[in-house]
């Protein structure tokens, strides 16, 4: 059985598929999912992740602008930015706990991302958790 982890992972590969151009990307999912061994419910996880990122990829990438320091978002790397709107998606829109989500960007930024990879993931969204909290808590009440 995968883990959640293991569907995040995923997830950002499909993120990185579609911001290279394969829009259609989502039409093959499940089976792209299916094939990792992500089923059930964290295939359900998965799934909801993309789809909730895809939906609100504009607002997501103007507040990961917002906490780039000295940098382009355009400059980004494919998976960098792919695992900055998985995380900010994350903390801005499900109830699971910052760090678990911070953590988990990281660790990605370790696997898929350049050398700077995971200290520039943790800046990032560490940045946006302490600016955000506030914000964000009121918006989900």
């Amino acid at each position: 059985m995968a883990t959640r982890t293991q569907a995040r992972e995923a997830v950002a590969g499909l993120l990185y598929a579609y911001d290279s151009g394969n829009t259609s990307i989502r039409d093959f999912a499940q089976n792209i999912l299916g094939e990792k061994k992500i089923k059930n419910k964290q295939q359900d996880f998965a799934l909801t992740l993309f789809d909730g990122v895809i939906a609100n990829i504009q607002e997501l990438d103007n507040l990961i602008k917002t906490h780039l320091k000295d940098w382009d978002f355009e400059r980004l790397g494919g998976m960098e930015r792919a695992i900055l709107r998985l995380g900010a998606y994350e903390i801005k829109f499900t109830p699971t706990d910052s760090p678990v989500i911070i953590n988990e960007a990281v660790e990605l930024g370790k696997m898929y991302g350049g050398d700077n990879a995971p200290k520039f993931i943790n800046g990032v969204l560490d940045s946006l958790c302490k600016i955000n909290k506030d914000i964000f808590k009121e918006a989900s009440r």
